[in-house]
């Protein structure tokens, strides 16, 4: 197999990262293109108390089993097809799902930390920053966690001031401007993210001699 043809996709939390890349992906057919996300690569942290988990970090970079992201991503390049269980950020609730990541000529890299792990970074062709404003993404972090994640609004609180902003400022936005493409996203209006990807994957298209 060819090596794939690599776009890694980060943003803010509450930058509307899920949004983007279900729109996106509907642009191809299921054997063009893959996904593969940080998120499910988090050191497990379910062995903690509540107490525990709620002062837990996990925006940070340590919180992510670097090395086993890297080497799925190779095995993707190497034409293999990943088995792995979805983290489900220790909510009792979600019962996690297998994974099946199978290999294809694009592919996706999503994460807060891509640009940051370096190795992962000299593997990207494209890159794109998905951003909003502080304050529509906390707006959109409350809302996800509360109903989806199951913390409570303290907790929530909490991670957003200390952990997620810092982080944030840290380790992703200062490759904001070394990305080739930046989208806004500050309003909840599907248009915005459509047009963007509509953009985005006719180029691509184009670049990769897609019918």
């Amino acid at each position: 197999m060819d090596k794939p043809y690599v776009i890694g996709i980060a943003g803010s939390s509450g930058s509307g990262k899920t949004f983007f890349l279900k729109s996106f992906l509907n642009h191809f057919e299921e054997s063009d293109i893959t996904l593969i996300s940080q998120d499910d690569y988090y050191i497990p942290a379910n062995t903690k108390t509540q107490e525990e988990n709620r002062l837990y970090n996990f925006d940070l970079p340590t919180a992510i089993n670097r090395e086993a992201f890297y080497k799925d991503i190779k095995d993707l390049f190497e034409g293999k097809t990943i088995h792995k269980e979805e983290y489900t950020f220790n909510n009792p609730n979600i019962k996690p799902k297998m994974l099946e990541i199978k290999p294809a000529p694009i592919l996706i890299v999503e994460g807060l930390f891509i640009f940051h792990y370096t190795e992962v970074n000299d593997l990207l062709d494209y890159r794109i920053f998905l951003d909003a404003s502080e304050d529509v993404a906390l707006e959109r972090r409350l809302k996800r966690d509360l109903l989806e994640r199951g913390y409570d609004h303290d907790d929530v609180m909490y991670k957003w001031i200390n952990h997620v902003v810092p982080s944030y400022n840290t380790y992703l936005l200062p490759y904001r401007e070394t990305t080739d493409k930046v989208i806004i996203n500050n309003t909840d209006d599907p248009a915005t993210i459509n047009s963007a990807t509509d953009l985005i994957s006719q180029d691509l298209r184009e670049k990769l001699n897609f019918v």
